[in-house]
């Protein structure tokens, strides 16, 4: 017994050793393809979880505080409750997330895809994890409390921490990270929606912004892992369901579709656009009262509230007025004015610094749009039109596709949101036509004109963001270098007032050299005072410029591989 003891610790102790030595070895060197998988499955799976819970603990909240016993008939909830009660509620939440923000950011902004899709491009896959998640906490309040936004947005950033964690953790690469952030967004998009293939689709498409071979086996398996466990916790079951209708069985219907779509485009730029006045008058206003940073989401608060109190469609995330669309129970006037409505408490609550994510909206916006549109279409030409709803289908996925800038994951999701699959082509049409107007309009989608508003150039690709990646400090050559730059030159330079500093990036330091005609330019430190600049090196437009092209081979075969 006691020599079948010593065999059992002795077997204990070498698996022991066996795993300490291959997770160093994952440390280290990173995981091989195999057991990157298995990370991956992990990843999927606390993806999903994390979802999961952010949904649930929502909904609990509102079960609370507007006294239904089902979410999915919100604002026929909240409007049998008395006025100062939905305009106390957001109120509150406001303050809370006021509050948040102020301590634990320093511009009082909330992190949401945008900030995702700029860690895949630009900080190896890799999001802040304080800010991250002080905006979980506040648009997971916003949400709560009648925050005009969606879930989705606040769930990929989520997701996007817990890849960040495991990124760390094992020491991930640059290639690793992104494929691990891809890996957590489609198991979060996936389980929030039950829609494994636009989860998939989803990341590659707007994060990782390519269809690399090596990052889609990763992304899949996570993406099947966040689907399997919405069906464990809900069921086999789609978002919304709407009534049986024909297929389309006259073509000449298609070019009503192709007018929808340039509609849900104009629409899509009107919300987009809305959304950006607001946040600009916000500041605005907010700099000439002097306003506190944590009162500005109360005040968007007290403007939710105060507009609740008249059309309470536009508390949460409005998955009731959406259904009430696609199944054809609004009215087109309702439909019409709950569209304005809708765009102008969005506004509010982004302006507000609040949170939230801006999908679900454009699925409400775009549904509203389609079935307006729908009735319009079916009165004017009743014998070759359709049902009214299919109308409502395709200006969902048509809105939604171009304010996300994803035609092809949109496209399926809807498919998947709806289990309607016979629809395919009017869907497709609206898509293709809204999406290629707004992408002209703005900088290709709302995530990216978010990102361009800020300084960081995405929407054109690699060769306008690459340079920001590198600092002058790794490319310079120091004074000390055996092809180091002349230091009368240097001097001389510097009394002109033509020089950077070592923590400039490239991007900024490229225009000054080429503004001088010279081969290279000084790099100083900055003396405290009134001192001259320390000379540390020079910033050679060759070096530069090598830099870009290894930098742009290494992106174009990451994305080719």
């Amino acid at each position: 017994m006691a020599e079948q003891g010593s065999w059992i610790r002795r077997g204990l102790r070498d698996a022991l050793r066996v795993c300490c030595r291959a997770w160093g070895i994952v440390r280290t060197r990173g995981p091989s393809e195999v057991q990157f998988w298995f990370i991956a499955l992990l990843v999927g799976i606390a993806a999903g979880l994390g979802a999961i819970a952010f949904r649930f603990g929502i909904e609990a909240i509102e079960t609370w505080l507007y006294g239904t016993d089902d979410v999915a008939h919100l604002h026929s909830a909240a409007s049998a409750l008395d006025w100062w009660w939905i305009l106390l509620i957001p109120m509150a939440g406001g303050l809370a997330v006021g509050l948040i923000l102020n301590r634990y950011t320093d511009d009082n902004q909330v992190r949401s895809v945008a900030d995702v899709i700029e860690g895949a491009a630009l900080y190896d896959g890799r999001v802040s994890r304080r800010k991250g998640l002080a905006s979980t906490a506040a648009s997971f309040i916003t949400l709560s409390t009648g925050g005009s936004t969606g879930r989705e947005g606040p769930v990929v950033h989520l997701a996007a921490l817990i890849s960040s964690y495991v990124s760390r953790w094992i020491n991930a690469d640059g290639i690793t990270g992104r494929d691990l952030l891809g890996c957590a967004v489609a198991a979060a998009v996936s389980a929030s929606f039950n829609a494994p293939i636009a989860g998939a689709l989803f990341a590659l498409e707007v994060v990782l912004r390519h269809f690399a071979v090596h990052a889609f086996a990763p992304i899949v398996i996570a993406s099947v892992a966040g689907t399997v466990i919405n069906r464990l916790v809900f069921g086999d079951v789609t978002e919304f369901r709407i009534p049986n209708q024909d297929v389309i069985t006259f073509y000449g219907e298609l070019p009503a579709f192709l007018l929808l779509g340039l509609l849900c485009g104009v629409i899509s730029v009107v919300f987009m656009r809305s959304i950006f006045w607001a946040d600009g008058i916000g500041n605005a206003v907010q700099a000439r009262l002097k306003l506190p940073r944590y009162l500005r989401p109360v005040v968007a608060g007290t403007l939710l509230g105060a507009l609740a109190i008249f059309y309470p469609h536009i508390i949460g995330v409005g998955y009731e007025t959406t259904s009430d669309a696609l199944t054809g129970r609004l009215l087109m006037h309702e439909a019409v004015v709950f569209v304005a409505i809708k765009i102008v408490a969005v506004a509010i609550t982004m302006a507000g610094r609040m949170g939230g994510g801006v999908f679900s909206p454009s699925l409400m916006v775009g549904a509203l749009t389609g079935l307006a549109f729908g009735i319009v279409a079916t009165g004017l030409f009743p014998d070759v039109s359709g049902e009214g709803t299919l109308y409502a289908l395709a200006g969902m996925g048509a809105v939604a596709a171009a304010v996300l800038g994803a035609p092809i994951s949109t496209t399926l999701i809807v498919f998947e949101l709806t289990g309607d699959w016979q629809t395919g082509i009017a869907v497709m049409v609206s898509v293709s036509l809204s999406s290629a107007l707004a992408s002209r309009l703005v900088d290709r989608s709302f995530f990216l004109s978010q990102l361009e508003r800020r300084g960081v150039h995405l929407a054109a690709g690699p060769q306008a963001y690459l340079l920001s990646t590198f600092q002058v400090a790794s490319v310079m050559r120091s004074m000390d270098h055996p092809r180091a730059a002349d230091p009368d030159a240097c001097a001389a330079l510097i009394r002109e007032g033509t020089y950077v500093s070592e923590d400039m990036t490239l991007d900024r330091a490229m225009p000054l050299l080429e503004s001088t005609g010279s081969s290279f330019i000084p790099v100083v430190v900055t003396a405290a005072g009134d001192g001259p600049p320390d000379l540390r090196g020079a910033l050679f437009q060759v070096d530069a410029l090598r830099a870009f092209n290894r930098a742009l081979s290494a992106t174009a075969a990451e994305e080719h591989s």
